[in-house]
């Protein structure tokens, strides 16, 4: 064992020798690596040992910092300005550069924050900022005197006596955002998608589908539902069929989820009631303007039901509950795209093959499929009960049994179809939804009888093997939704980053 001034070796095994000739010193003592490091007190920095490669750490004397909690800042929001009592104030805001109008001896800068827009008043001998060197997209905090304006948005302006720029752009905007309607391609839109959600119009069709989701998960909670996060990868699929997009797991074949729905099930037998908000795919290879290959479903299950009709009450209590959010708290992005939402007081429910003749009867439509709707007699069913009750929405209920998935109740008034259904608004099906089978040998002579294998649904099925109250559920999709209740026609207009037959980026 030798001994330097500064450190001592231990024993190659791994057992500290016996220190000699050490002499204490003021410090912090460090073993590593069957080194004794002993800091010299005079020293505050960290420092390297002669030849040893090691980093010789000393205590730092009153240089802890802790964090307490969220930082305040002296910036205020956009509801600071506008709040009664502020005009005549000064305060800071940060925002970004929408756009800049050049009126003569006074120029307007539009300041673009998450809460909507600003407008913001350079005039000449007060603002100590040039503002003909400010570039569009620029991050901002702009300093000025808050002063009420009927003409301007929200009321109030803030007439600027000075700017302290943050960031700067490195090219000029690609896209006009800063135009009320952005008037371009869809493709044109989602290639620079980041850029062009940055128009008020186009931004806000997102922020209603925030409410929509933020009403799904306060109403269930309200409910007693429990928040679920189930696996994106599976061995097996859960609706069957050929829509699978399939991978390679670690050399073991792989799918990526159709649905929840397992899972959500299996979860039942756990929390009675659960629900998840997440992204599902489907490799059907269609390129209509209702249809995509990765969307988000909200779903939820719920035991003890006594009836499907208990789902449609639930799904219908959500849709009030959602309406109203959106009424109150989402109000200005109401008043931005100028629409009137639809109303949901009472819900009506009719059967397929009744409605299937009530659109074949008033319209002269022609029933080619009796299995299933077809997109053209899902509008046609939405105006039937629009003109005759006016009504945005209609379930329609017992859809075949062939046409839905082995996990589906029939009914046992009559096999040939399921308690199932489908919610359809204005013309458009957003939710499928139904009563499950919950007893264990049912489940398994229907999969026999289908000529489907039990394979990769061993887990699912032993749930249901050690009991399963009655239960049911339902997916909507988020987009879909979304697209309906902002006035759109095509899916991709509210999906963040679509993903379609001929679309992976961005």
């Amino acid at each position: 064992m030798s001994l330097t001034k500064e450190r001592t070796h231990f024993n190659a095994g791994g057992t500290a020798g016996f220190l000699l000739n050490l002499k204490p010193r003021p410090g912090i003592e460090i073993f590593r690596d069957g080194v004794f490091y002993i800091p010299s007190p005079e020293k505050q920095m960290p420092r390297k040992s002669k030849g040893s490669g090691e980093q010789i750490f000393e205590r730092q004397e009153n240089r802890m910092e802790f964090m307490t909690g969220v930082k305040e800042k002296e910036t205020v929001t956009l509801a600071d300005v506008t709040a009664e009592g502020m005009e005549g104030k000064t305060v800071k805001i940060e925002g970004t550069v929408h756009t800049i109008r050049d009126m003569g001896e006074v120029a307007f800068l539009i300041l673009r924050r998450r809460e909507g827009l600003l407008q913001c008043v350079f005039e000449e001998g007060v603002t100590e900022f040039d503002w003909k060197t400010l570039k569009e997209a620029s991050g901002i905090v702009a300093e000025g005197v808050i002063r009420k304006e009927e003409r301007a948005p929200h009321g109030v302006e803030l007439r600027l006596t000075g700017i302290t720029v943050l960031s700067e752009p490195a090219a000029p905007m690609p896209l006009p955002i800063a135009k009320w309607k952005l008037n371009t391609s869809l493709d044109a839109k989602l290639n620079r998608r980041s850029i062009s959600l940055r128009n008020v119009r186009e931004r806000a069709k997102f922020r209603i589908q925030e409410g929509v989701v933020r009403a799904f998960r306060d109403f269930l909670y309200s409910q007693g539902f429990t928040e679920i996060h189930t696996p994106k990868l599976g061995a097996k699929g859960a609706e069957g069929g050929s829509n699978l997009f399939r991978l390679d797991y670690f050399h073991r074949p792989a799918v990526l989820a159709q649905s929840p729905q397992f899972y959500k099930q299996m979860m039942v037998g756990v929390f009675d009631r659960v629900f998840e908000t997440g992204p599902v795919f489907r490799a059907e290879k269609h390129n209509t303007k209702r249809h995509l290959n990765e969307y988000t479903s909200l779903d939820f299950e719920m035991g003890y039901i006594d009836g499907f009709e208990d789902i449609m009450a639930m799904e219908t209590g959500f849709i009030q509950y959602m309406l109203k959010m959106l009424e109150t708290d989402y109000a200005a992005e109401l008043q931005i795209l100028g629409i009137t939402l639809p109303k949901a007081d009472k819900i009506p429910a009719v059967r397929f093959d009744e409605a299937k003749c009530l659109a074949s009867e008033k319209y002269g439509h022609k029933i080619r499929n009796p299995y299933d709707l077809e997109p053209e007699e899902e509008v046609l069913i939405g105006r039937y009960f629009k003109e005759e009750y006016g009504s945005d929405f209609v379930f329609v209920t017992h859809y075949p049994s062939k046409k839905r998935p082995f996990y589906a109740m029939d009914d046992p008034a009559d096999p040939k179809f399921t308690l199932s259904f489908d919610l359809l608004f204005d013309g458009l099906e957003i939710t499928t939804g139904g009563q499950r089978i919950h007893d264990y040998q049912m489940l398994l002579d229907k999969i026999a009888a289908r000529g489907m294998t039990e394979e990769g649904m061993e887990q699912y099925l032993d749930t249901f093997k050690y009991g399963m109250p009655p239960h049911g559920g339902l997916g909507i999709g988020l987009e879909r939704l979304t697209m309906k209740l902002v006035g759109e026609d095509n899916v991709r207009e509210t999906t963040l980053f679509p993903r379609d037959l001929s679309r992976l980026e961005p």
